[in-house]
């Protein structure tokens, strides 16, 4: 049988451990914090806005500073707030319904911006060839944000 003594140890280093645990937002991969609480709970807005398609919400969302390269060396398909613009009045709109999930994986900030690095599985409903079609797409993401009168603006990864 343990002594007292040992299990006293044994206790001490126990609330010691858990002391120390990580705690994560639900559903979440994301270190739980005020600030990542209030940058995911932006995410979410936009997240919804994308599913229902609002336009004015996207846009106040976007920053007049978006851009982004594509991911690669091709001026071709950079993005700048004007491209934005066009395409989500554009071919965002031949969606006829959209499902979109994240899975947010990390947060990180550096410089006054904020990174959400994310998975997401986004199901929608197009026209084609033979009537509408489903379609879905399930990639890695990143959202870049700045803070901007006590919110956020979304200044790459649209």
């Amino acid at each position: 049988m343990p002594s007292t003594r040992t299990l006293a140890a044994f206790a001490i280093a126990l609330s010691t451990l858990t002391g120390c645990a990580t705690r994560y937002i639900p559903n979440t991969d994301v270190e739980d914090t005020d600030e990542n609480r209030k940058i995911i709970a932006f995410c979410e807005k936009y997240r919804h806005a994308v599913e229902e398609k609002d336009l004015s919400v996207l846009y106040s969302f976007a920053s007049p500073d978006y851009y982004e390269d594509g991911g690669n060396v091709d001026p071709g398909d950079d993005i700048d707030y004007a491209g934005l613009k066009a395409y989500l009045s554009g071919a965002f709109q031949d969606a006829r319904a959209i499902r979109y999930e994240i899975r947010y994986r990390r947060i990180s900030h550096e410089d006054g911006m904020f990174f959400v690095d994310y998975t997401y599985s986004a199901s929608y409903r197009i026209p084609g060839t033979r009537g509408e079609e489903w379609r879905r797409k399930v990639e890695d993401n990143r959202l870049e944000l700045v803070p901007y009168n006590n919110e956020f603006r979304i200044v790459g990864g649209m």
